[in-house]
């Protein structure tokens, strides 16, 4: 039978003494979790472990002896080693030691109140007992009506060193009743700023809880159903990102534990997130603030506006003539040049109605920034709707106008096969039409059909403005949605401390030769960057929501709206 010795490699060069851990029975098992040094009285070990098991709820004894050759002079103290098994009584009693200065270790085991002693091979299995706590390989604690079904599993191991935390956890300086040798913490003493900071931290949350609890209840009020707050709430992406915001504080300041590994993670990613939103945005205030930037920009912005605007002119004066030497209908294309044109005209006066006021408004939208960097960029994208709203005119102006041809087209296409569109069922049936309905039928799609060309060059100059737009706006909120929802918390963890995101375990051999036990290292295995990023996804984002590429060509030809910016799905870490 075989007999897995799982040995801490920080107990590799400790004082000669005593091995105490976890026996697992179920699968022939020896957890060690510390070494006692002599000299010692048991009297006073077997106390000690009954307050360890006590707190830990993991029941600790003493599994063998440890001898260090290098700490080892005298024949008398590997008797006393030896004489210990009778003392505390657990079989088997294992003995580790090292052979002088070879680099082989010899580990045995002894059976003195068994009548039928059986040799056993061991596996002498070393791990580190900060990574193998830390990597959350062992199963919850709250579950543990499952411990006995994971007894088999190498799981049980991790689950001894996590609930073994308390012992690890000492103050390095306080020797207690016992010497002890085992991975050691920075102590009572290092840890002395983080409880305060704890400590801190359980009234700011309660004031941030409650504070968020009146901005949501007046978020949640009637007033703001009604429009036109209810439609500028649901079309300016400053707000939504407030609201998102706002959930993100709600979930970082609940004061409630988190349950698993991925609730921590997902809070300390939004964590994470949030200092660096802010920071950036700090960074972007002081820019916007030092040698009066924002009158520089409030400066070219009307310029920008007037030259935009003449832009507009210009093409809309070459579509009322020949463009690239298209035979347009002039009638149609003369009242469309002129509609638009006038279009342009109000929006100019517009602009400039607004100029003495814009450096105020700029100088007020840059402190918002204090907010976080995503804030300020859903502002920049609401100002660009705003400053792009002639265009989105135009561009609605022409769809619709397209549109109506297109379906009128189709629609007396289906008269002159004896077809009509059936409203209740959502189908083509058949049907017969009289002379006068043919005729007219006719003079309407000839008079239509002439007329597309104008109304679909119109439509599609528009659309490829409104499609510039969009897409400027689209890349502005993929920056806000990278800096939301990317895992910094995570990949941080993963480039400087890989074992806090485990995905396994894997061994490697030290040494092996016949009549020794076989010596393994115990590492973990780290989570890829896939793994990681799959966990907290990144949502997707599409001009129409829940269509595919191919619905989207279709609704372009068919002349149907494109809509603002719109994503995928939930937006939470």
């Amino acid at each position: 039978m075989v007999l897995k010795v799982f040995f801490p490699s920080c107990c590799s060069s400790a004082d000669s003494g005593i091995l105490i851990g976890r026996w697992i029975a179920e699968q022939n098992s020896a957890v060690i979790l510390a070494v006692v040094h002599f000299p010692f009285i048991p009297v006073q070990v077997k106390q000690y472990l009954g307050e360890v098991q006590r707190v830990t709820k993991v029941s600790v004894s003493v599994l063998g002896s440890w001898s260090n050759s290098k700490q080892e002079k005298e024949e008398s103290l590997s008797e006393f080693l030896e004489d210990l098994g009778t003392i505390f009584c657990h079989e088997p009693w294992i003995q580790i030691s090292k052979e002088g200065d070879s680099k082989f270790w010899s580990c045995s085991t002894l059976q003195k109140h068994s009548k039928n002693p059986q040799e056993e091979e061991i596996i002498l299995v070393y791990y580190d007992q900060r990574k193998v706590m830390l990597s959350h390989l062992h199963p919850p604690l709250d579950t543990a009506g499952q411990r006995t079904g994971d007894a088999s599993k190498l799981s049980a191991i991790f689950d001894t060193v996590a609930r073994s935390q308390v012992l690890f956890m000492t103050d390095r300086y306080d020797e207690g009743p016992v010497k002890l040798t085992h991975w050691q913490s920075d102590g009572v003493e290092a840890s002395i700023i983080v409880e305060l900071l704890k400590q801190a931290s359980v009234p700011a949350c309660m004031l941030l809880t409650l504070l968020l609890s009146l901005v949501s209840g007046i978020c949640r009020s009637r007033v703001l159903k009604f429009w036109p707050l209810s439609f500028l709430w649901s079309k300016l992406s400053t707000c939504e990102q407030l609201g998102h915001r706002l959930q993100h504080l709600q979930v970082i300041s609940s004061n409630k534990k988190a349950q698993n590994q991925n609730q921590l993670m997902r809070k300390a990613n939004i964590f994470v997130s949030l200092l660096i939103d802010v920071a950036l945005g700090m960074l972007l205030m002081s820019w916007l603030y030092r040698k009066n930037r924002i009158g520089h920009l409030a400066d070219t912005l009307i310029p920008a506006a007037d030259h935009v605007a003449e832009e507009l002119q210009d093409l809309l004066q070459w579509l009322m003539g020949a463009p690239a030497g298209l035979k347009m209908n002039r009638a149609l294309d003369q009242v469309l040049g002129r509609f638009f044109l006038y279009h342009i005209h109000l929006w100019i006066s517009y602009i400039h109605l607004l100029s003495p006021f814009i450096e105020m408004i700029l100088w007020y939208v840059g402190l918002s920034a204090c907010l976080g960097l995503t804030v300020a960029l859903c502002i920049l994208s609401d100002i660009i709707a705003l400053l792009t709203f002639h265009i989105y005119c135009f561009y609605v102006y022409g769809a619709r106008l397209y549109c109506l041809k297109i379906y009128g087209l189709s629609s007396l296409w289906r008269l002159f096969r004896g077809k009509k569109w059936n409203v209740l069922r959502q189908r083509v049936d058949s049907c017969s039409y009289d002379l006068d309905q043919l005729f007219i039928g006719t003079l309407l799609f000839t008079i239509l059909l002439f007329l597309l060309p104008t109304t679909a060059l119109y439509y599609l100059v528009f659309t490829l403005l409104r499609l510039l737009v969009v897409i400027v706006q689209g890349l502005i909120h993929l920056l806000v949605d990278l800096i939301d929802s990317l895992p910094l918390y995570s990949l941080i963890l993963r480039l400087c401390r890989s074992y806090r995101l485990a995905a396994g375990v894997k061994f490697r051999v030290l040494e092996q030769q016949d009549g020794k036990p076989l010596r393994l290292l115990m590492q973990i295995n780290p989570l890829s960057y896939g793994g990681v990023v799959q966990t907290y996804r990144l949502p997707t984002y599409s001009c129409y929501p829940r269509d595919s590429w191919a619905s989207l060509c279709k609704k372009l030809f068919l002349g149907e709206l494109i809509y603002p910016w719109k994503h995928k799905g939930d937006k939470q870490n």
